[in-house]
């Protein structure tokens, strides 16, 4: 349990059963009434971001959420096996827990899988990785009606929109959260 005045940013408090993570906070003490804090919370799992008034001095429930330092290793069934680097622990993420981190997952890649009570909440990856294009059409030179771009498939079998200028096997950086092509890797 914890007060309104120790909340901060990347806190996890547990509303009716849900977690939530508090994105932005702010102290608000009017000239007439009593003090409250303003809130911007984010839902764990959905993403959904909600305001939230509390009045100044409540209590609320927190959450423990262990982030782990972990490492893929490989895919089972539906599940992806991470191992934790620590302890070499290995725990199985649904793939609906990982969600789109998987467009950008290779074995053996480094991310964070955030843990409360045993059950694995999320997995957070770097916000950029290098991948290689595995198949992409040749561009043609003088081709602008596609604004400059094409489809190119990286190794993970995801779809991103790469200049016309790359070719089969060259190394790219690409956005894990959009999944945006940022510039080639030599």
């Amino acid at each position: 349990m914890a007060t309104t005045n120790d909340l901060k940013n990347g806190l996890v408090l547990n509303l009716d059963g849900q977690l939530w993570t508090v994105v932005e906070f702010q102290h608000v003490k009017p000239g007439k009434g009593p003090a409250f804090v303003r809130t911007k919370l984010k839902h764990v799992l959905s993403g959904k971001v909600v305001d939230k008034t509390f009045n100044a001095g409540v209590k609320v429930d927190t959450a423990t959420v262990d982030k782990r330092d972990m490492q893929y290793l490989y895919r089972d069934g539906d599940d992806f096996v991470f191992m934790d680097t620590s302890d070499y622990e290995q725990i199985h993420v649904p793939s609906a827990t990982v969600g789109n981190a998987a467009n950008f997952m290779l074995e053996n890649q480094d991310a964070i899988v955030a843990i409360h009570e045993g059950t694995p909440l999320y997995v957070e990856l770097p916000t950029s990785v290098v991948m290689e294009i595995t198949y992409t059409e040749p561009g043609l030179q003088g081709d602008r009606s596609s604004a400059g771009t094409k489809p190119a498939t990286i190794a993970t079998g995801y779809q991103i929109q790469v200049p016309l200028f790359l070719e089969i096997g060259t190394k790219v950086k690409v956005d894990t959260r959009t999944g945006d092509y940022l510039g080639r890797v030599n």
